[in-house]
């Protein structure tokens, strides 16, 4: 398959936007920029273009996609109506890096809700896919164009080889502004429930309904059907063995990390330590408390140090509040759970 590739990083082409646009409706896959990651994305109501995707990726079949929308019409034509608080949800964070979970319509094909009578929706806020979906007229299924257990991909640079003949079209729109896939949420018994943190935070839903509660699966292996994506599979993952540590008293997260070093060890943490560990490898996410730059740049470094001649990787964590909950579920799940906390 020949894969065309348009540069948008600093100019927007309306004609080539159509033209990708006219792709997704004719049922061919393509790769996009969102605010959170890029996506890989195919006409939502067409199985025979979702299928397309779980064959890029690798992807497994009981993984459900998120379906981007660009209008409301689009959400009245594939949910049925939301409840009131549902409606304040969309009404706050649409467009932006929130995916809801709504009772989906029977004209959602299999392969995009993986069977479920639920659906994630999206309304992403990034121009250029934005555009994209409103061009084509239809709602879009696209989870994050990486190869299935691999981390995600902020630039199209990290994952253009990867997908370089299983797609129709790549847009590069130049890195992505968030950096971390959205904020995943649920409606349950009339608690907004959230499967996925994301940049949208639990303090931030508090603010528009009073009240918000955490999954129990966020830092846990689950082998129950997932309900969103990143709930189930191995995901945002290095290829060599990594361990995450963490503790409020930083000494002895130093003392924690030094006790796990080995010859070949690639450390990625914080600006504030790099010169305490000169002798290896050593990759700054950004300062400490700097959550927002961390968030952007973690998978990046991901992937960068993947790439190195390393055996071991340690990863400096950080703590679980506000965007750093959404940063540690995406961390833990990176070393496989493989988590020292004290």
């Amino acid at each position: 398959m020949e894969t065309k590739i348009f540069d948008f990083r600093t100019n927007l082409n309306e004609e080539e936007l159509k033209y990708c646009a006219k792709c997704l409706k004719e049922g061919k896959i393509g790769i996009f920029p969102t605010e959170t990651v890029y996506g890989i994305g195919a006409n939502a109501l067409n199985n025979e273009a979702a299928s397309l995707i779980f064959k890029a990726k690798n992807r497994a079949k009981d993984n459900p996609l998120i379906i981007h929308i660009s209008n409301f019409k689009m959400l009245k034509d594939i949910t049925k109506p939301p409840t009131k608080i549902e409606q304040q949800l969309i009404d706050a964070f649409f467009p932006g890096p929130f995916t809801l979970i709504l009772r989906g319509k029977k004209n959602i094909p299999s392969k995009v809700n993986a069977g479920l009578k639920t659906v994630g929706i999206r309304m992403p806020e990034n121009e250029i896919a934005h555009k994209l979906i409103e061009y084509a007229g239809i709602p879009i299924c696209a989870p994050s164009a990486n190869l299935s257990s691999k981390p995600s991909g902020t630039k199209l640079e990290d994952i253009k080889s990867e997908f370089m003949g299983k797609v129709s079209f790549m847009i590069d729109g130049g890195p992505t502004k968030i950096g971390l896939e959205s904020t995943v949420c649920e409606v349950i018994d009339g608690i907004p429930t959230i499967l996925r943190p994301g940049k949208i935070t639990k303090e931030d839903i508090i603010s528009v309904v009073g009240s918000c509660k955490l999954d129990a699966s966020l830092f846990k292996e689950s082998i129950a059907t997932p309900r969103s994506p990143g709930m189930k599979y191995k995901h945002y993952a290095p290829s060599k063995p990594a361990i995450l540590i963490y503790s409020p008293d930083e000494s002895l997260l130093l003392k924690l990390i030094k006790e796990h070093l080995k010859p070949k060890t690639a450390i990625i943490g914080s600006k504030e330590h790099q010169h305490l560990f000169s002798k290896y490898q050593y990759f700054s996410y950004g300062k400490k408390n700097d959550l927002e730059e961390i968030m952007h740049n973690i998978f990046t470094i991901l992937r960068k140090v993947d790439k190195e001649d390393i055996d071991y990787i340690i990863i400096e964590g950080v703590k679980k509040e506000g965007l750093g909950l959404a940063i540690m579920n995406r961390l833990i799940r990176s070393v496989s759970f493989n988590y020292l906390e004290k």
